[in-house]
């Protein structure tokens, strides 16, 4: 290895990212945002002019293009790479479309053991490539001190999709074929987790220095049904995932699960906006945290936005272990300039 790449090396590691991810003293608090590139912002509207949102995410040279795009102009300590949690489904047979305004759609939904055992088995990541060189080609972009985050949906959340067929408020089918037939519910998760090992290390081969699990649908359920259906499968993800690498549990609507969430994995537990930092900290133990700025808060004033987060790092007391996020994505029509100044604030305030 060249000395260049040993000082870029270093400066990863030792970035206020990656040191709050092992909860070690960094010079501020770092802040990313989930949807940091989005339609909120000008930069990826044009590119999404030019192309679907699926041709984006299977085009490494404009998957880059946003994710880095999005890093520089806000200013933030992390990138995440531009993709969508439901490309590891296609390689299980899944057809996936994504229609304009409505979001992704399947066509073939699973909705019973027989159709479970028609699933295929991911074998390789191979298919998923696009993905991986999007990775290589943002790595190489991007300043020496940014990490790279890969992720994927955790197995729960992917499940839900794959069942209800899309969206769903309820979740009637998940849970139907969950209570019905669990057999059938813990091969198909069992099946979700080993593709999602395979993608994951994937991403980090490519070159990502992070993952993160988003289990964005995991709040409907109760813990008891957390624990006997879901647990299991999320552990068996993040203990796959190769050692040394800091992965993020993210949920959202989970104030009730996060001792669960803690236990089945995690360097870093994402927090939702429901929850007081401070106190679900001292629930969780010893990982470190992230979150948990109520999105629709950036659509206020400046003055309330900086007032919002020293609430915010109030709570989290200046100790090591806290990366600031919003508590889910950034929306659409959100203020790209109140974005900023909130990268900012946190950054200001948070100076040790």
């Amino acid at each position: 290895m060249s000395v260049k790449n040993n000082a870029e090396t270093d400066e990863l590691y030792n970035s206020p990212f990656m040191r709050a991810c092992r909860r070690e003293p960094a010079p501020y608090t770092p802040v990313w945002l989930m949807r940091q590139a989005g339609r909120y912002m000008r930069e990826y509207r044009e590119v999404r002019d030019r192309v679907s949102f699926l041709e984006l995410c299977k085009t490494p040279d404009l998957a880059a293009e946003v994710t880095v795009t999005a890093v520089e102009r806000l200013g933030v300590d992390a990138a995440i790479i531009f993709a969508d949690i439901l490309l590891i489904i296609e390689p299980m047979g899944i057809q996936l479309e994504f229609e304009k305004g409505e979001g992704p759609v399947i066509h073939n939904p699973v909705r019973s053991a027989l159709d479970v055992e028609r699933l295929q088995e991911v074998e390789s990541v191979e298919s998923l490539d696009f993905v991986m060189e999007a990775i290589h080609r943002t790595r190489r972009a991007l300043r020496p001190n940014i990490p790279l985050i890969g992720f994927g949906g955790a197995p729960f959340t992917l499940a839900s999709y794959i069942i209800e067929g899309g969206g769903s408020r309820n979740y009637v089918h998940t849970k139907t074929l969950m209570y019905t037939d669990s057999g059938a519910w813990h091969s198909m998760m069992s099946l979700i987790a080993r593709g999602l090992a395979k993608y994951l290390n994937a991403q980090v081969e490519a070159g990502a220095q992070a993952v993160q699990l988003f289990d964005s649908w995991v709040g409907c359920l109760s813990t008891d049904d957390y624990r006997e259906y879901v647990l299991p499968h999320t552990r068996a993800v993040i203990e796959s995932v190769k050692t040394g690498t800091p992965v993020i549990h993210f949920g959202t609507g989970t104030a009730a699960l996060l001792e669960l969430m803690s236990e089945a994995g995690g360097d870093v537990i994402g927090l939702d906006w429901r929850v007081d930092l401070g106190e679900a900290w001292q629930r969780l133990g010893d990982v470190a945290v992230m979150g948990n700025f109520d999105p629709v808060s950036l659509f206020a004033n400046q003055d309330f936005i900086s007032a919002q987060a020293k609430r915010i790092l109030d709570r989290a007391g200046g100790r090591a272990g806290h990366i600031f996020n919003l508590g889910h994505g950034i929306l659409p029509e959100t203020p790209v300039d109140n974005v900023i100044a909130l990268v900012e604030a946190v950054h200001e305030m948070s100076q040790r």
